[in-house]
């Protein structure tokens, strides 16, 4: 056989989406699934951002675009961070990108290589860690604590970091956990990493939006003294419901805007038209949808709180934004991959195996409450079904 490049040996995968096949597969056999595996909202996307789309088509926006995205749709951006945030971000170091995984992509690419250390949130979204060692840097576990409401703590996060770190990831609201960090915490992080001055930080802020109980979102775009070396990362997909529509943003300090835009030439070439068009009626348009669909959330977060901590041997602190739950399922007598599957395959309920989102998340499930209030009241009732039962033989493997 031809040998491949060994980089892709390291390279691993997010396996929310072979949850969703699976549980596919069990539905064309004619089983009913209540699927809370997959991260995406259940809400249509509003008509006025589909409308505009349609709008761009049939007036012949056809063709390729500038790789880093339409002026336009930058200079939406860039006024809704002004808006959003009291931030100002110039439009060219916006960059348009097919979704905000590709930013993780393009920073982590930028700076991992062998010898280099990549400081990370565990538990935390897989493809952090999959690209930082497909690139062959050490990836370092940042833990998220239950007892810290899964909030990243600086302290421990800084006491990973030295000479050898090139880049730090943070995500708040996060996914898995749903924990949102305070700012006092977010203080504390960017005054210690002024002792760091080559570490490059990426934050993740695509659930910036989904946050709950009147908590503001702090985003590192509001520390001047780290934009020089912050990468910032968002999109449409959670606060708009355009999860296939594949649009994302970054936000790049000046020295590094060309090469991001460099890899996006030798990629993807540029974010297909339609989609950008869509992307500037979302940010300029009503926001009525964002509202809505946040405070469906909100309801469905107390429901599936207060439903999981019923249930025998379960216990959940309250996610504090984006929409999911990371239950605490150590005292079921199951370990949790084995588990995940167990109720997938005998409880028709789809959730993700806390292992699945790093080293750290062992003894956790993670629930999407992107799914209606009257499934996740039928998942509950299932759940404790299952959890009433004598645990099988196979739940500790």
């Amino acid at each position: 056989m031809i040998p491949l490049n060994p980089a892709f040996a390291r390279m691993g995968e997010e396996n929310a989406f072979a949850v969703l096949a699976k549980a596919a597969e069990l539905e064309r056999q004619g089983r009913d699934i209540v699927n809370l595996g997959i991260g995406q909202p259940d809400f249509k996307t509003a008509p006025h951002i589909v409308e505009a789309a349609v709008k761009a088509l049939r007036d012949g926006e056809h063709g390729y675009t500038d790789a880093t995205g339409v002026s336009p749709l930058r200079e939406a951006v860039a006024e809704d961070l002004d808006r959003r945030l009291g931030v100002d971000v110039p439009p060219d170091l916006v960059m348009i990108t097919p979704g905000g995984k590709v930013a993780m992509f393009m920073a982590i690419l930028m700076f991992g290589e062998p010898g280099a250390d990549i400081v990370y949130p565990d538990p935390g979204f897989p493809i952090y860690r999959s690209m930082i060692e497909f690139t062959g840097a050490r990836p370092l576990p940042a833990p998220m604590r239950e007892e810290n409401d899964f909030a990243f703590s600086a302290e421990e996060t800084l006491a990973l970091m030295t000479p050898a770190t090139r880049l730090v990831i943070l995500n708040s609201p996060a996914n898995p956990t749903g924990g949102v960090t305070p700012g006092r915490e977010i203080d504390k992080l960017v005054a210690g990493l002024a002792r760091f001055p080559n570490a490059a930080i990426l934050s993740d802020e695509i659930y910036g939006q989904l946050t709950y109980d009147g908590l503001p979102h702090r985003s590192l775009l509001a520390y001047p003294e780290i934009r020089d070396r912050l990468v910032l990362l968002d999109g449409w997909s959670k606060t708009y419901a355009m999860t296939g529509w594949r649009l994302g943003y970054s936000v790049w300090p000046r020295l590094w805007r060309d090469v991001a835009r460099k890899i996006a030439v030798n990629s993807y070439s540029c974010v297909n038209a339609a989609a950008q068009f869509a992307g500037i009626a979302a940010l300029k348009g009503p926001q009525d949808s964002v509202a809505a669909m946040r405070t469906e959330f909100d309801r469905r977060r107390q429901a599936v709180v207060a439903g999981l901590n019923r249930l025998p041997g379960v216990s959940v602190v309250t996610p504090k934004g984006a929409f999911y739950a990371f239950p605490n399922v150590s005292k079921t007598g199951w370990k949790a991959k084995p588990l995940a599957s167990a109720l997938l395959e005998e409880a028709g309920v789809a959730t993700v195996g806390g292992p699945d989102f790093g080293v750290h998340g062992e003894g956790y499930l993670r629930l999407s409450y992107a799914n209606s209030l009257e499934n996740i009241e039928r998942a509950l009732e299932r759940m404790r079904e299952f959890l009433s039962r004598p645990a099988s033989p196979n739940a500790a493997a």
